[in-house]
């Protein structure tokens, strides 16, 4: 019989660690885990445009080629749906993408800590761009902003109904936002240590489990390359809809 009170949660992978504790006039600042991923994310990034920078060609190498990719697809997302005015906020918009894929991708490497599998980084990241948005809406338009909430042509009567409608369907897009992000790196990560548990247990118990346990083994290199995919497109969609956001506020949509 296995001794089950030895396999890890799979939801352990997630708990935030604190790596040096610091407390500034009753104030926790401390390191935890999650921020040092989330700096080890920018610095690998940074380190990977300085590498795609280096010795630059005409016919590009490996580095400068990917850097030249992304650079063309983030570009390619401000056009299609900012047009010329999204040129101002290239720079934050492949910021924002270029910081959460490699939070994505790092976060694929064991025993490493996804930082976008936390609720309350994609909802801070989420509500910032939220309010940032709302911030640009207001100072290019003025007071005639808040006719967002209020399409043309519609009868007195159902105003109220159709304010308070708009008003809940625009905030709701916070949380779209952040738990889309949140719930697909979770799900993905919890999903990935079942399974490498459940192989593990089965090679653990010898005898024909262990012989089967390629199985789920199998299985998990699948899931790898599938989470992997996830993790490219997540940061793409959330950079996609935060230029769809913006685009709403500037043209008044």
């Amino acid at each position: 019989m296995l001794n089950m009170s030895y396999i890890p949660s799979p939801l352990e992978q997630f708990e935030i660690v604190t790596l040096i504790p610091i407390n500034l006039s009753g104030l926790n600042i401390s390191l935890t885990n999650s921020v040092f991923f989330l700096f080890l994310s920018v610095l690998i990034g940074l380190l990977w445009l300085f590498m795609s920078f280096y010795k630059q060609k005409i016919i590009p190498n490996n580095w400068q080629w990917i850097q030249e990719y992304f650079y063309g697809l983030t570009l390619n997302v401000v056009k299609d749906n900012l047009g010329k005015k999204g040129e101002a906020y290239f720079p934050f918009i492949l910021s924002l993408h270029f910081i959460l894929l490699y939070c994505n991708l790092l976060g694929m490497i064991p025993y490493s800590f996804t930082v976008t599998s936390h609720i309350i980084f994609t909802f801070s990241l989420a509500l910032s761009i939220f309010l940032g948005i709302n911030i640009i809406g207001i100072r290019t338009h003025g007071f005639k902003f808040f006719s967002l909430f209020l399409p043309r042509g519609v009868p007195l009567i159902i105003m109220p109904l159709l304010v308070t409608i708009e008003i809940i369907s625009y905030i709701i897009k916070v949380f779209t936002l952040s738990i889309r992000l949140f719930a697909n790196m979770t799900s993905g990560h919890t999903l990935l240590k079942i399974i490498a548990g459940f192989a593990w247990t089965m090679l653990q118990a010898g005898g024909l489990l262990a012989f089967f346990h390629v199985i789920p083994l199998f299985l998990l290199f699948i899931l790898i390359g599938l989470e992997l995919g996830i993790a490219v497109l997540q940061a793409y969609v959330f950079t996609l809809l935060t230029c769809i956001y913006l685009n709403d506020v500037l043209d008044m949509h």
